[in-house]
């Protein structure tokens, strides 16, 4: 089942909570709604499953318009930040809870039970209590419980965030996974990019109530559209640019602190009126004791070198300019503080942002 939000707003008193969002997600696609807290991703969540109404805009399902459909008749699944399980009930009887209020006839739902506890791997605890559960254990009984209705749209409500951090990473993928098997439609909210990154078909970068931006993982990536973007999804290296010139067919630009950089290929030519950056990812930065082959290339000296395990993150300074590179720890090993280095990049490594 196709999901179209179409202008929906929200509105809590003079907050505007979702502010005119529009986004489309293709049928049997994982897509997720990213970013920080209070941004609006978990309000429009609820908008879309039915919890609140809408202020403004409609919500369609598979072209259905849904936007005033009480919750129970919109065939959607939704699983919860604390997975609400009920205490008192077995694991059986928490994943049965739906299918008896729709009185599904009693071996159909003994199958059917059946078949979502066999897809999250926990047949062997049916009769099990959930305070009797891990963490984890409890998260496949809240996604069995939102599975075995056979929705047509499945909700993520930020479900691994009470999981720890090896366990989060396991779920990433049996939750994925799971998803691809049934080809449920499924709408994720998360503020962790790597969650996002891991899971996600498509995503929308949200701030302020808004969508700034949708895509793949690599697009939002490696072409944010914008400053926010650039820094939420990961750590950046940032030039300000303070003059755009052409030189020989190609853009080249002055940094504000004097540095002068090529600019990628794709790079439009830039109003006056815009204020630019240059965005460049610490892995793309590379670094040598030798000379390094790169279209943009400076002398620099090393500040620091952090271990983080199979990479290190080696902190340096350009004159008054001070960047970020994250290398492998066999090269950083041989990296000291106070080192003069060769840095650079190339300039299809970077992008030109509007930094306003």
């Amino acid at each position: 089942m196709s999901l179209e939000v179409v202008g929906v707003a929200k509105t809590f008193g003079t907050v505007h909570a979702v502010d005119g969002v529009s986004l489309k997600v293709e049928n049997g696609e994982f897509f997720t709604l990213l970013g920080p807290s209070g941004c609006g991703k978990t309000t429009l969540l609820r908008l879309i499953a039915g919890i609140h109404p809408v202020s403004a805009g409609r919500v369609l399902l598979n072209g259905r318009d849904i936007t005033r459909a009480p919750m129970h008749t919109r065939n959607l699944a939704m699983v919860f930040q604390n997975y609400a399980l009920f205490p008192h009930l077995s694991v059986f009887d928490n994943v049965a809870f739906g299918l008896r209020s729709r009185r599904v006839p009693r071996a159909e739902i003994r199958a059917r039970v059946g078949e979502a506890l066999a897809l999250v791997k926990l047949e062997a605890l049916a009769e099990r209590l959930p305070a009797q559960l891990s963490g984890g254990q409890q998260q496949r009984v809240a996604v069995a419980r939102a599975l075995v209705v056979r929705p047509d749209l499945l909700l993520f409500d930020e479900p691994l965030s009470n999981l720890d951090a090896r366990l989060r990473d396991e779920m990433r993928v049996e939750i994925r996974d799971l998803q691809r098997r049934t080809g449920i439609t499924t709408v994720l909210v998360t503020h962790d990019i790597a969650e996002a990154f891991t899971m996600s078909d498509r995503m929308a970068v949200m701030q302020g109530g808004r969508i700034v931006q949708v895509g793949r993982a690599s697009e939002i990536y490696h072409a944010p559209a914008n400053r926010f973007v650039a820094n939420f999804v990961g750590p950046i290296n940032e030039l300000p640019l303070s003059a755009i010139e052409t030189v020989g067919g190609r853009r080249r630009g002055t940094a504000a602190d004097g540095l002068v950089v090529w600019l990628p290929d794709a790079f439009a030519a830039a109003s006056a009126a815009r204020t630019l950056s240059l965005i460049l990812r610490p892995e793309s930065l590379r670094v040598s004791a030798g000379e390094v082959a790169a279209e943009n290339r400076f002398s620099a000296e090393i500040e620091d070198v952090i271990y983080l395990g199979a990479n290190s993150e080696c902190r340096l300074r350009v004159g008054p300019v001070h960047l970020a590179a994250t290398i492998p720890s066999v090269e950083a090993a041989r990296l000291a503080p106070g080192a003069r280095v060769s840095i650079g990049w190339d300039a299809k490594d970077a992008v030109v942002i509007d930094a306003g």
